[in-house]
């Protein structure tokens, strides 16, 4: 048998159940008493059962009432959930997502790209940009900063992290074009393992080896020239003839403005550029929706 009951009708008949007395339960759920006992005879109506025993000493459950009240009550549970769910999810809809980035990730328009995809799925979700310095390679994620983040690999902590790759590039050199090595269209790493070398700050930890191509050195130190946290720093560092320094492709325009040039470099790998979050908020649908975005614009360029 199937019978159609609202959820209004189960949160009187709990209200009732766990009051037994009509007066209080009309009180409780901001009904009229007589409104209430109207609604409760109708559910018994529909169930054909009694719920209530009513008499001159007061109201108690009948066999059937007590055999439906923990359903009731697991129904109304269920409802709130729900209820709670779809308040959740247009709430994301309507939150903010904060996208941390140390580099801007120009790159032929991805970051416009990525934006117009997601915006055009998730239209009432405010999109905030934030840049972060050098000195931190998560660009915000790990002090939780940032939801999602623009990011270079390796990071630190990487088990704390997921990530999708969107760009990889290949590390140039660039140096002032007055050096020597300038005149050169193309060099081996084994050539500049005595010059000195610009590098991130030590907080950048992974990331630091990585633009120093520690691996490609065969255990030899580098000479550090001087530190940089940021463009403006490494372009007057280079300008400067402080030192050299591998940059990725997509990056050299930010840098090569006038007196700076870069070669490329053969004997050393790629670089890869990520959108990365906290693996913790990997469920969040904002989080996971942007990644997506990201997925999608990175497999379409």
């Amino acid at each position: 048998m199937t019978i159609d009951v609202h959820a209004r009708d189960l949160r009187y008949f709990v209200a009732v159940a766990e009051e037994l007395h009509f007066t209080r339960a009309a009180e409780r759920l901001y009904v009229s008493q007589p409104a209430l006992s109207k609604q409760i005879r109708a559910l018994e109506r529909q169930l054909g059962a009694e719920l209530f025993r009513r008499d001159r000493h007061g109201v108690a459950l009948t066999d059937a009432g007590q055999a439906l009240l923990p359903h009731a009550r697991q129904v109304l549970a269920a409802w709130e959930a729900g209820g709670a769910a779809v308040e959740a999810a247009r709430a994301a809809q309507r939150s903010t997502l904060v996208v941390g980035m140390s580099t801007s990730p120009g790159r032929g328009g991805l970051l416009p790209a990525v934006r117009s995809r997601f915006t055009a799925a998730h239209p009432a979700v405010t999109v905030r940009l934030r840049q972060m310095s050098w000195d931190d390679p998560t660009a915000g994620l790990a002090d939780g900063t940032a939801d999602v983040a623009f990011v270079w690999l390796p990071l630190p902590d990487e088990e704390r992290y997921a990530w999708t790759v969107v760009a990889e590039e290949p590390r140039l050199l660039a140096l002032p074009e007055s050096h020597p090595l300038a005149a050169r269209a193309g060099l081996d790493f084994a050539d500049l393992l005595d010059e000195p070398f610009l590098a991130l700050p030590r907080s950048a930890g992974r990331l630091r080896d990585h633009w120093l191509a520690l691996d490609a050195r065969a255990g030899r130190p580098p000479r550090i020239g001087a530190e940089i946290s940021g463009a403006e720093e490494t372009y007057e560092a280079l300008l400067a003839g402080l030192g050299i320094c591998l940059v990725a492709e997509g990056n050299a325009p930010l840098i090569t403005l006038g007196g700076v040039t870069t070669r490329p470099v053969r004997g050393i790998g790629p670089s890869r550029y990520a959108l990365a979050w906290r693996r913790e908020d990997g469920h969040r649908p904002l989080v996971r929706a942007y990644a997506r975005a990201c997925r999608e614009t990175a497999r379409a360029r």
